[in-house]
């Protein structure tokens, strides 16, 4: 896939991708003008049947930019309208030619808002310059989907990467999966922000967090966008730590907004800190897991663990994900759709554990029947924190044997 680099000179910018592979995508030259009105050269693999309708969307998004003079090439390779849109205003931002910005609408199912307590077992990661893989991400089943600023776009392309992202949150049907978008470290992050917080994501992740700090700075900018944009909603967050000190600074990250839901391992970058090799096995991070782990229980929010980054070993995926659950983490990330239905099996309740949580729940309604505020089990004292964990695993349950997970 050629990806080429943004460029101003000449008064020529170019967004989007090209070449072999590229699907769902288009790429742009825009070339300002000083009159003639808008000029279009259009090579697309569908123009027999919708080239009129591409002509015109070109022409009514750089009037909505506030572009009344320009050249514009489009390279297309399938690309629906919001990409195109993207594309065009990314383009016109580089020649600082747009006044206004082009928003496609919002479809209803995005406007549907997130819950603090819900499942996160799955978080399926989609680069977030590649339109391609978001289309249909959502038909997976993943609990969440993560449109990636950081690692995934490269340095030169995050600018148009934020825009196609905007109107991602606007455009795609999740399918129900909490909408997620990783930012940059800050302070590069903060600018991210800008373009995401107004257009209803659901959950902000912030990577390479070492310090509590930086997640006030974060809580605080999305709590100024939202009041900008009229906006009476919760963005939640969830920081990832990849670091030596992040680590030892678990317990300050995981206190420090209440906006926060869960928090992340990233150990990619965890094991280049502590220069060692990252191993199936993990001994390696087992005290920074095992930290991370007691930091988020102890804060109230869940534990999230690190991506398993062979997508080809599902049996060693699945020992990963058991293991995972075993040390007490409640989900970790994903990188291809054929992990998810491995991970939910991974963290699903088994057979014994949704019969326990069962005979828990009855025992002690049938306590409060009674007029008794705890019960026992067996040997095992029944009070209301126990069966809270067992409600919830009935709820986990419940959730994953219905999607068929």
């Amino acid at each position: 896939m050629v990806t080429p680099k943004l460029s101003v000179m000449n008064q020529l910018a170019v967004a989007g991708n090209r070449g072999e592979g590229v699907r769902s995508d288009c790429y742009v030259e825009l070339e300002p003008a000083s009159k003639g009105g808008i000029e279009i050269r259009l090579q697309s693999r569908v123009e027999s049947m919708f080239g009129k309708q591409i002509r015109e969307q070109v022409a009514i998004v750089l009037k909505e930019l506030g572009i009344g003079h320009a050249r514009v090439q489009i390279e297309d390779s399938g690309a629906l309208p919001f990409v195109i849109a993207a594309r065009l205003e990314a383009a016109a931002a580089m020649l600082k030619q747009a006044i206004h910005p082009s928003l496609p609408e919002l479809i209803p199912s995005n406007r549907l808002e997130t819950s603090r307590e819900r499942f996160r077992f799955s978080r399926l990661y989609l680069p977030g310059n590649t339109p391609s893989l978001m289309l249909n991400a959502g038909i997976h089943g993943p609990d969440g989907i993560i449109l990636d600023l950081e690692d995934s776009v490269a340095p030169d392309k995050k600018a148009e990467a934020r825009i196609l992202v905007r109107n991602a949150l606007r455009q795609v049907d999740f399918y129900g999966a909490e909408r997620m978008v990783r930012i940059n470290q800050l302070p590069a992050g903060l600018k991210d922000l800008e373009e995401i917080v107004p257009h209803y994501v659901h959950l902000i992740l912030i990577p390479k967090c070492e310090h509590g700090s930086e997640v006030k700075q974060v809580e605080e900018y999305v709590t100024s966008l939202l009041a900008v944009a009229g906006q009476k909603r919760q963005i939640y967050l969830m920081p990832i730590v990849e670091s030596a000190l992040g680590i030892e600074n678990a317990y300050q990250i995981a206190t420090s907004s209440e906006l926060m839901v869960g928090m992340a391992i990233g150990l990619e970058d965890y094991t280049a800190d502590l220069g060692v090799k990252r191993t199936t096995g993990g001994d390696e991070s087992l005290y920074a897991r095992t930290r991370l782990v007691n930091a988020c229980k102890a804060a109230g929010i869940q534990p999230i663990d690190s991506v398993f980054s062979d997508i080809d070993d599902m049996d060693a995926l699945l020992t990963n994900a058991k293991r995972s659950r075993a040390i007490g983490f409640e989900g970790m990330g994903c990188i291809h759709p054929r992990q998810i239905r491995v991970i939910h099996e991974g963290f699903c309740p088994d057979q014994e554990e949704i019969e326990r949580a069962n005979r828990i729940v009855e025992a002690f309604r049938e306590a409060e029947s009674r007029g008794l505020g705890v019960t026992t089990l067996g040997s095992k004292m029944i009070d209301p924190p126990v069966v809270r964990r067992a409600e919830r695993t009935l709820q986990a349950a419940s959730q994953y044997h219905k999607s068929g997970s």
